[in-house]
Parts: structure tokens; sequence; C-alpha cells
């Protein structure tokens, strides 16, 4: 089973909390207006936002010595992270019913999407997949801050490949989600074998989809899901549309997949 760390309660560092308390790292006035156009407002209550407001401090602070991500302006992580983040609630469809989910984010790295979806439904069971030991870490730290709430979060460093052939992990999830982490083909052989049928895999999209969306079919069909959508949406900002490809799981994904770790980015189902 891979290691993995849940939130529990931690003795906050005196230090690091007066640290946090002294900074703004956040444009708080644009993620609520842009978030209210978007359809987010009910979502961003006060004290949302003030979790929103110290995990970009986190991002900030740890960002200087990690290398987690090139948008650091308070304006950016407002619409580019957070916002773009939200987005993935748009593709729920039936299971926005239902008050309980289980969701695994793969490849994490600064933890978006799958924190941000956290901070506004703190009664899913989150787990943020990351293969890189540093992240994970920093990932942890996380997990441990009393101020983020994030009591049923745990940390899995493993490799996605590795926790599809997981009992624990294997059709385990109602929502698998991925940002930023590869080309639909592969991305679809690290997501579907860890949902359960009925559940949605959420891929945060750029404004090029076509040619991927074409390359995914033969995966998508081999691994048991249905292209159920690519939604355009526009943040502000941003020159381009972006996506949220939603792929449902119709059927059990065939023991032999996921592939062992590193042949789906190298070979991807259905290429050549």
């Amino acid at each position: 089973m891979p290691p993995s760390v849940e939130a529990s309660q931690p003795q906050p560092d005196p230090q690091h909390e007066r640290a946090m308390a002294d900074r703004c790292d956040l444009n708080t006035a644009l993620l609520r207006r842009v978030g209210a156009q978007l359809g987010f407002e009910a979502d961003l209550s006060a004290a949302a936002v003030a979790r929103f407001e110290r995990y970009a401090s986190e991002i900030v602070v740890a960002n200087a010595g990690l290398n987690l991500t090139r948008i650091t302006r308070p304006d950016e992580i407002a619409i580019r992270h957070f916002l773009d983040s939200l987005i993935c609630l748009r593709g729920l469809g039936p299971l926005a019913e239902r008050e309980t989910l289980r969701l695994i984010d793969v490849g994490a790295g600064a933890g978006l999407p799958g924190l941000a979806l956290k901070l506004v439904r703190p009664g899913w069971q989150l787990s943020l997949a990351e293969s890189v030991g540093k992240k994970a870490r920093f990932l942890e730290g996380l997990v441990a801050q009393p101020a983020l709430g994030l009591a049923g979060t745990r940390v899995l460093c493993a490799r996605a490949e590795d926790l599809g052939r997981a009992p624990e992990h294997r059709a385990a999830y109602d929502l698998a989600l991925a940002r930023a982490v590869a080309a639909l083909p592969t991305l679809v052989e690290y997501l579907l074998p860890l949902l359960r049928v009925g559940g949605r895999a959420l891929a945060l999209k750029g404004a090029e989809i076509g040619a991927e969306l074409d390359a995914a079919a033969p995966a998508i069909e081999a691994l048991g899901g249905r292209l159920v959508e690519a939604q355009p949406y526009r943040l502000p900002g941003l020159p381009e549309a972006r996506h949220l490809i939603v792929i449902e799981k119709r059927s059990p994904t065939p023991e032999r997949y996921p592939r062992r770790a590193g042949l789906p980015a190298r070979s991807p189902i259905g290429a050549g």
C-alpha cells in the first residue's frame, strides 16, 4: 500500500502561523466577483474564502524552494488556480446530488484542482496522489494545517499506475481529477482504473483539444469509459477558451490495465 498522510489534529507552529497571518497572496475581491459570475457565489462563503487565502500564501511561500508553479500573482492565483479548479463542479452530472463523494487528484502538484474542491466541499473524502517526494511532503504539510480544515484528506506518494492496481484504490473513487498532467490518451489510463462504475474522470485542458480527443478514443473505450462532453469555458484574462473533459466509467476496466509504470506515457493505448 502506498504511504499516506491523513489530516489529524496537529499542534500549530506559532512562528509559521504568525508568518501566514501577515501575508496576503490572493486577490480575494477578484475571487469573489468572478466566482459569482461563473456561478460559484454560494460556494465562496466567508469561511471558504479565508481558507483560500491561507492556501494561496502556503503555495507562494513554498514555491520559492519547490518550484511548484509559475502562477504566483494574487490575481492569477484567484483565476488560474482556484476558479479554474472549481470549474470541475460543472462536470459532476448526477454525482452533484450526493453530499459525500470520494475523489482522487492524480499528479496533484500544489494540490490543484483537488484541494480547491475540498475547500468548498469539506465533506468530500480526498486523496492527493503525487509521485514526486518533495511535492508530496509539501502536500503533507498542507494537510496538517488546522487553518485549512482538511479532515478527510490524505496524501499518497505513489504513481497513478501503481495506485490503479492496488486493491484499496482500484475502482474505489467517484471522481478522478487531473490538471496539466499528461496528454489525454495517457491520462485516461491513469484515471479510469481508479473509478467505480458510474464515476467520472474530469480533466482540465486548454483550447486545442480536438486531436487529443480523437487520439484518446481507443483508450477511453478499452478502459470502460465513455466521453460525456468536452465543455468549453472562459476565464477572465485568458485569451482562449479552455475545456473541461468529462468521461464516465460505464464498465469495469479490464484487469490488464493500467499497464506498468511509465508505459501509458511511452505507448498510449491505440497509438500507432
